[in-house]
């Protein structure tokens, strides 16, 4: 598989929740593998709201984790990433459902016409 920018399938936007896998763990931060083309950093602010004495107390290595978006680099298919406001160790059991990293937008932008459309089915 080539990583050419170009082949490239993503487009992450701030905000959004995505996984990856932990590559690397310095005094500064975290580096994370996103996919073949993008990979990530989580600055040692954006691990906890609170004090952080050594980062290998949050993640470890080869650990996959969620993260949230801050930033977009498209030049350079860099991210840059946080945890310190989600549940990045989650555990999500899939049941066969595929998971994506849009997580409840869906849900957001589908919900009133959900509920108009079974109010519509029990008043007929």
């Amino acid at each position: 598989m080539t990583n050419n920018k170009d082949d490239k399938t993503e487009n992450y936007k701030v905000g959004d929740i995505i996984k990856g896998q932990v590559t690397g763990i310095e005094n500064y931060g975290v580096f994370v593998n996103i996919d073949p083309w993008y990979d990530g950093l989580i600055h040692i602010s954006e691990v906890s709201s609170t004090f952080v004495k050594d980062i290998h107390d949050y993640v470890k290595m080869g650990e996959t984790i969620y993260c949230q978006v801050l930033d977009v680099d498209e030049e350079n298919l860099h991210l840059k990433l946080s945890i310190k406001d989600i549940n990045y160790k989650a555990i999500i059991e899939t049941d066969g459902i595929a998971e994506t990293r849009r997580g409840f937008l869906p849900l957001k932008e589908n919900l009133d016409k959900w509920i108009n459309e079974k109010l519509e089915v029990y008043k007929k």
